[in-house]
């Protein structure tokens, strides 16, 4: 969902829900500008190198030597857990804390990403016998022994959850609005039934998934805006009549934005038909120099088997002179490119290099600017998301309820990372450790006046690299809010020399 899309025409509940709280107008999602980087960012307030998820679907030789994995799949997280010791997410999430301080949460996701929120809830309970919770000693009384639930895409944790649901709804439906409507109805008339928990996630599944399909302002997608709104107004008017819409904050937070494919790109071919051995997936035993393609839509990740640095280096050099690249990272220090720090996604399982491509701000046939190369996933025209363009990485909040501020618009950068230490300072629940995300006290209203504002500044990086044909030249744009930093913006070109004489 793209800020620009809130209107009173498109989105009246939400808008009017802005008008009783606060809009968040600078609001960024993580890089990759996906679901499951920034599902799990949110949760967890952690950079994705930090929290372990660092696309969508990446190479995980350990988990699947011959394939790239979608990374919320169950197999693949239970995999990833056995393999780490239950740290296949590698920082405790929300609701796990609600749940230790004596919480009660439950998740109702339409999509597979709810797996990611909280996969260890089954099970657990909050019982009489746990340690005294911050959460209100009301909170606490009314959701002891009641049971945490997650629900995904028509599964659940625990497993047994379910069976009530699908008896009273029918099974989960196979159309995108109509899964919404279902999951909403599970949330509000079904988890809620035995009073409210301490946090509830509601995750509509659209209008990301009719943008796919369509493009950004495309009738189907303003229609699927208004289906979530309908079940955002659904979801404050079951607030409403529990009595509880005073007592409760609500987050209104899409997970990144969305752009138009100007064209789709075989990255397998082109690379390939330039001498190398790239893949997206592998036969039989993977061999040193083979380049596994990791596709995530606006950006790729290429694992080269070996890690050898000559390869690397002539792939990398490569793809500066391409007409698709827009922001190379990659894992070594190269002329040229930044490092995987700078994406903020650097850990033990991250690809030998990354490239988001290339973007610009001309308008589709809808008129609505942001256009972007893309992976061969999708046709030229369609709509995908995971570049660094400012159309991808500008998402929406608004926050409203009684912490904070009424009516007001805050413009200093924020981000989905921030998220997660506001809701647990709401509760009272400090995290084990710090978060790279902050508390949004601006826009709040139960924080010490004492306290001196955030203060933010914003810069853009360069790096260079000269080929006899040309230069290669790409740039970052970075906001920062005390130690929390935000991508705003990357892109790249190549200015062929020749072109200039």
């Amino acid at each position: 969902m793209r800020p620009d899309f809130v209107s009173e025409q498109n989105t009246p509940a939400l808008w009017k829900l802005s008008r009783e709280g606060v809009t968040f107008r600078n609001h960024h999602a993580v890089y990759p500008s996906a679901t499951m980087v920034n599902g799990t960012a949110l949760v967890t307030g952690a950079y994705p190198g930090k929290n372990g998820i660092i696309a969508n679907h990446v190479y995980r030789p350990d988990i699947d030597p011959q394939h790239a994995v979608d990374v919320e799949i169950s197999a693949v997280v239970k995999k990833g857990d056995e393999l780490s010791g239950g740290k296949y997410i590698s920082v405790p999430t929300i609701p796990e804390l609600v749940q230790r301080a004596g919480g009660r949460t439950v998740i109702a996701a339409a999509k597979t990403v709810g797996l990611l929120l909280d996969r260890h809830v089954a099970g657990r309970f909050s019982k009489p016998s746990e340690p005294a919770s911050p959460l209100a000693e009301g909170e606490r009384m009314k959701v002891r022994g009641s049971r945490s639930v997650t629900l995904f895409a028509g599964k659940s944790l625990p497993s047994d959850a379910l069976a009530p649901i699908t008896a009273a709804l029918g099974p989960f439906p196979s159309g995108h609005l109509q899964q919404d409507a279902w999951i909403m109805k599970a949330l509000t008339d079904l988890l809620w039934k035995d009073g409210m928990p301490g946090l509830s996630i509601l995750w509509l599944g659209e209008p990301d998934l009719t943008q796919h399909e369509s493009a950004p302002g495309a009738p189907a997608a303003l229609g699927a805006i208004k289906s979530a709104d309908k079940n955002l107004a659904s979801v404050l008017s079951a607030l409403d009549q529990r009595h509880a819409r005073e007592t409760t904050d609500v987050f209104v937070v899409s997970d990144h934005g969305f752009s138009t494919i100007e064209r789709s790109i075989d990255l397998r071919k082109i690379l390939n038909d330039a001498g190398f051995t790239a893949k997206t997936e592998f036969s039989d035993q993977p061999k040193p120099g083979d380049i596994m393609l990791a596709g995530n839509g606006g950006s790729v990740l290429f694992y080269v088997v070996g890690h050898n640095q000559t390869l690397i280096r002539r792939l990398v050099e490569f793809l500066q002179q391409s007409d698709f690249a827009g922001v190379i990272f990659t894992k070594e220090p190269m002329e040229g490119t930044f490092s995987l720090d700078r994406a903020t996604i650097q850990n033990d399982h991250a690809p030998d290099v990354l490239m988001a491509f290339r973007w610009n701000d001309s308008k589709n046939q809808f008129g609505v600017p942001g256009v972007i190369d893309a992976d061969w996933q999708r046709a030229a025209g369609k709509g995908t998301h995971a570049t660094l363009s400012r159309f991808d990485m500008h998402n929406m909040l608004i926050a409203a309820g009684p912490d904070f501020r009424r009516g007001q618009t805050d413009d200093l950068p924020t981000g989905n990372t921030d998220l997660a230490p506001t809701i647990l300072r709401i509760l009272g629940i400090k995290p084990p450790e710090q978060l790279d995300g902050r508390i949004l006290s601006e826009a709040m209203i139960n924080v010490d006046p004492s306290t001196t504002g955030p203060k933010s500044e914003t810069k853009t990086i360069d790096a260079v690299k000269d080929f006899p044909s040309g230069t290669w030249r790409q740039s970052l744009k970075i906001s920062r809010v005390d130690s929390t930093t935000y991508l705003d913006e990357g892109n790249g070109v190549f200015e062929n020399r020749f072109n200039h004489e």
